[in-house]
């Protein structure tokens, strides 16, 4: 697989992430379900600690990346819901050092939502990988 960042400007590479990416040659393509602070027995996790929460979510991620022979580094897409911007930002660099320690940066949108699906749960993760 190959893959050619797209960014007509750069200001988006200080922030871990490319305007576009341009893969070709792709074998198998993962879309990936929204990512929470769920434990593996689905309870929720870490009620009010969105710090706590986007990291277990990143680990979810991952683990469903493992189970399809994948990792960070084959990420090409990644959305990030929130309930909360402002609250999420201060902890952003949990989940860009882990995509960096990958050396990915996939193309990233991050949207304010009212809610998630399940209550107390701050930050959702879902994303596309290509290998």
């Amino acid at each position: 697989m190959e893959r050619i960042a797209v960014n007509p400007v750069t200001w988006s590479l200080e922030m871990g992430f490319n305007q576009g990416e341009v893969v070709s040659g792709q074998t198998r393509t993962l879309y990936i379900s929204g990512q929470t602070a769920m434990s593996t027995s689905g309870r929720p996790r870490h009620d009010g600690d969105i710090a706590a929460q986007l990291g277990l979510a990143v680990d979810n991620l991952e683990a469903v990346l493992a189970e399809a022979d994948m990792s960070l580094a084959d990420l090409v897409r990644l959305n990030v819901y929130t309930t909360d911007i402002d609250a999420l930002f201060p902890h952003y660099g949990v989940l860009a050092g882990r995509l960096g320690a990958a050396g990915v940066s996939p193309t990233t949108t991050m949207l304010e939502v009212a809610r998630l699906a399940i209550a107390g749960q701050m930050v959702e993760l879902e994303g596309t990988a290509v290998a």
